[in-house]
């Protein structure tokens, strides 16, 4: 299986698991229930499908096992769909998905860090003619890469240890290794190399120096200081400085660009949504759990920063334009940006207002959305399938 194709199933997987965590979050699933849905499966699988198409040539490699894809898929998206029963099953299912979920992580790792194993720090970047001026942003970006695969290994080894009983890795925890320390520094490394392209404009070097170094730190104050008053804050701050210079940079890239796709909408609203989700985080920090905001913050982070940054970085790589299906086209996309973007705004004013019927309004608004933008997506995978 080509990594162009086998990022599509990863994709498309990706897609139904945002279907399931908004449906989830309608009707008031367990927590785990939903981020389970949210990070391990709709996160998750953009991520790992991306990365097999895009690491190797970022790091001016190609990829080490071709068959690596066509093996972690059916492991990964076995054991989510077993983690996220396993609240509401029987007691097998956690260890059982928690085995084939790390499995897979596994051959991930071990297919992409085979790869990159002679450029671990990604000095070699692949970067040149028209572009060679990027260079020196790429080389900083690419430093994200190896880290944020260091997270993930970090938490799946957790997850393994937690369940043969060695140690013991609370759920909240992995989370915030797997959210922050992998999902967010993933979209800073990949996000500085794809955004400006997109949008032919430049990111300051410092800024993306900024940017990573704190990225790379703050998830593991967070998720080692989880429970630790002090820590939490100080890994708050320094993530803070993190999404925020992200969203600052995106910010100014998207003004100083003459580029208007409908993807590029969905990240702006993501990069807002990263400053409420980290001003909600900071004040879990300071004033305690809770549960509104734990909400609120897990919610605008997860569905929010990381959702529609995936929603965004989809319709630009697969753009609507090209679906077969009837009204897969940029209006429906931007309708479904509109629908997620708008029904997360009003679930954290409803959370944090305590206004039910607007939570309400806002998780219908989300599942809509979910549908929609899934829609959209196959719609212009229909034309390429074969490829």
């Amino acid at each position: 299986m080509r990594p162009e194709r086998a990022s599509r199933w990863f994709v498309t997987a990706s897609a139904l698991f945002f279907v399931a965590f908004h449906v989830a979050l309608a009707v008031a699933a367990p927590r785990r229930v939903v981020v389970t849905l949210g990070l391990y499966g709709f996160v998750l699988h953009v991520l790992f499908g991306k990365a097999y198409a895009l690491v190797p040539s970022y790091f001016e490699r190609t990829l080490a096992w071709k068959p690596g894809p066509a093996v972690q898929f059916p492991l990964s998206a076995a054991g989510t769909a077993a983690l996220a029963l396993a609240p509401l099953g029987p007691p097998w299912l956690r260890p059982v998905g928690t085995t084939l979920w790390a499995g897979g992580v596994g051959v991930f790792l071990g297919t992409l860090g085979w790869t990159i194993r002679g450029n671990v720090t990604g000095a070699a970047t692949g970067t040149g003619g028209a572009n060679a001026h990027r260079a020196p942003v790429d080389r900083t970006a690419n430093v994200a890469v190896p880290i944020a695969l260091g997270y993930l290994a970090l938490a799946a080894g957790g997850a393994l240890a937690t369940t043969v009983g060695i140690v013991s890795v609370r759920p909240q925890q992995l989370s915030h290794l797997l959210a922050a320390g992998t999902a967010a520094l993933f979209v800073f490394g990949v996000g500085f190399r794809l955004f400006p392209r997109f949008l032919v404009a430049e990111a300051p070097r410092p800024v993306v120096t900024v940017v990573v170094a704190t990225g790379a730190v703050g998830p593991a104050l967070l998720g080692f200081g989880l429970f630790d008053r002090g820590l939490l804050l100080v890994g708050g701050v320094v993530e803070a400085i993190a999404v925020v210079g992200f969203a600052l940079s995106y910010l100014c890239l998207f003004l100083r660009s003459e580029r208007r796709r409908v993807g590029f909408y969905a990240v702006l609203l993501a990069v807002v949504a990263g400053i409420v989700g980290i001003g909600l985080g900071l004040a879990i920090a300071v004033t305690g759990r809770s549960p509104a905001l734990v909400s609120a913050h897990y919610r605008a982070m997860l569905a929010g920063f990381l959702g529609l940054t995936v929603v965004g970085a989809a319709f630009q790589f697969y753009p609507p334009a090209v679906g077969v299906w009837p009204a897969g086209d940029d209006r429906a996309a931007l309708l479904s940006i509109g629908l997620l973007g708008g029904g997360l705004g009003s679930q954290i004013v409803g959370l944090v207002g305590q206004f039910g019927w607007v939570l309400s309004v806002g998780t219908a608004a989300g599942v809509l959305g979910a549908l929609l933008y899934t829609y959209v997506l196959v719609a212009a995978f229909a034309r390429r399938w074969n490829q």
